[in-house]
């Protein structure tokens, strides 16, 4: 950070890490054995030089008051962002002490870093220059977003048709069909330019068979579906947000077009989910004036990890606009202008009891029926055993949150269990259908976070 700034924790460096293989990675190089000539200085650079498998080391740097996120630069391979040399040196550095000294930077360094305001200058340039050239008739436009309508009405038709086919000759006929006939519809409603409802159809295919009771879960999946599509076919009866809803869950692309919000989010949580094509990025914020909590979404290609990655338990001043279709609580945003770089705060989200959780889930609900989870805090919880799951106990309540099945195999629940050594604690998470995912937490006096996933 700058002079007047802190350095981050190494709890806060780790958060940054794109998958468990760099965390591990990351930490075994948080030594100063491989290390050489490092250094930081007081605009915020930090460098140094990694040994490693070639003929000479990798030369690592990391700008840590970038106010859009963690950026940093290394020669090695790895296509990941950060690498494991960046994680690495941010752990040196986070621990103070002499080995990463004040001094100034090497001349690689500062071409990097001014390499980067330059790019900054010219998008900022093209941004403020290029809207009129760039704009599209709105005629065409228009016409564009009639067709497409058009092609996902005739996508949701034969959607229903099929889900109709689907009851009529009984479930049991899905586990003898096999994925294939799911990928083929999935397809059809990928060529009706539908991906939502596409990516519904292949998770519909995931389920025959996966289980005791999938004949009831894919008869509830196929609900939700039908329900989705009769809200397309019936979307101009529908309230303006319950629409909006409907458009995004279908998979019209929307644009950020809540007015801006500025106020110091505190960075919750940040974790990674990847398919064949995409690696997704979800970093949950909390607005420490407005208490209004937030999603980031940032994409990379397959293989590779978003660019944009936020340290978790810091603040960040900055504006953000809502996009449409959130209403029934997941609250995605885009990130707007930032002020300042990220920074520490003492600033916590407000908690709720388990009992608060559940009846938010459900309130949210009402407005997106389609909605996986909400997010929420829950204050003062204990994580206890319950029978071969766990769940997380209200101290001063007689009630509990079973935690999510994917929640249960992770290591966060061992670190949460001995954050909390049978003392409440503060937890944020993913409350949903399926149960309480925790992502960060808090003990419940004084502390910093502690990532989770």
């Amino acid at each position: 950070m700058t002079e007047q700034g802190v350095r981050w924790s190494a709890e806060q460096v780790l958060a940054l890490a794109p998958d468990a293989a760099s965390r591990e990675a990351g930490s075994r190089l948080g030594a100063a054995g491989p290390w050489s000539e490092t250094g930081s200085s007081a605009d915020g650079t930090v460098w140094g030089l990694c040994k490693g498998g070639g003929s000479g080391p990798y030369r690592t740097a990391v700008d840590t008051t970038d106010a859009a996120g963690l950026a940093c630069t290394c020669s090695c391979p790895s296509r990941k962002v950060p690498c494991k040399h960046a994680l690495g040196l941010l752990l040196l550095w986070a621990e103070g002490g002499g080995a990463v000294p004040r001094g100034e930077p090497p001349a690689w360094a500062v071409r990097w870093r001014e390499g980067r305001g330059e790019r900054a200058a010219e998008r900022r340039t093209t941004g403020a220059g290029g809207s009129s050239s760039g704009s599209a008739d709105p005629a065409a436009a228009r016409r564009r977003a009639e067709r497409r309508a058009e092609r996902i009405t005739a996508g949701a038709t034969e959607l229903e048709q099929r889900l109709a086919d689907l009851l009529r000759g009984g479930l049991a006929a899905a586990e003898q069909a096999g994925y294939e006939l799911w990928e083929e519809t999935a397809a059809r409603m990928v060529d009706a330019q539908a991906p939502g409802l596409a990516a519904r159809v292949r998770e519909l295919g995931a389920i025959p068979g996966s289980g005791p009771g999938w004949p009831v879960r894919l008869l509830e999946e196929c609900a939700l579906l039908h329900l989705l599509d009769q809200g397309w076919l019936g979307r101009e009866r529908l309230p303006q947000e319950l629409a909006a809803t409907v458009r995004t869950r279908v998979g019209l692309p929307g644009a950020a077009e809540g007015p801006p919000v500025r106020d110091r989010w505190l960075v919750l949580a940040q974790y990674d989910t990847a398919d064949a094509k995409l690696t997704t990025r979800r970093i949950w914020l909390y607005g420490t004036a407005s208490r209004r909590t937030a999603l980031l979404l940032s994409y990379g290609a397959a293989g590779r990890a978003p660019e944009l990655a936020l340290p978790v338990g810091l603040a960040l001043d900055a504006e953000v606009s809502a996009y449409p279709g959130h209403a029934g609580g997941a609250g995605r945003v885009a990130l707007g202008e930032r002020f300042a770089p990220p920074a520490p705060t003492r600033a916590r989200p407000e908690g709720v009891t388990t009992a608060g959780a559940a009846a938010r889930y459900g309130e949210a609900l009402r407005a997106d029926p389609w909605l996986e989870s909400v997010p929420v805090t829950l204050e003062g919880v204990v994580p206890v055993p319950d029978g071969d799951s766990w769940q997380l106990a209200d101290a001063d309540e007689d009630t509990a949150l079973p935690l999510a099945p994917a929640a249960r195999s992770r290591p966060g629940l061992w670190r949460l269990v001995a954050l909390s050594g049978g003392a409440p604690v503060k937890v944020f998470g993913e409350c949903g259908h399926r149960g309480f995912t925790p992502l960060t937490a808090w003990p419940r006096e004084e502390g910093e976070a502690v990532p989770l996933f």
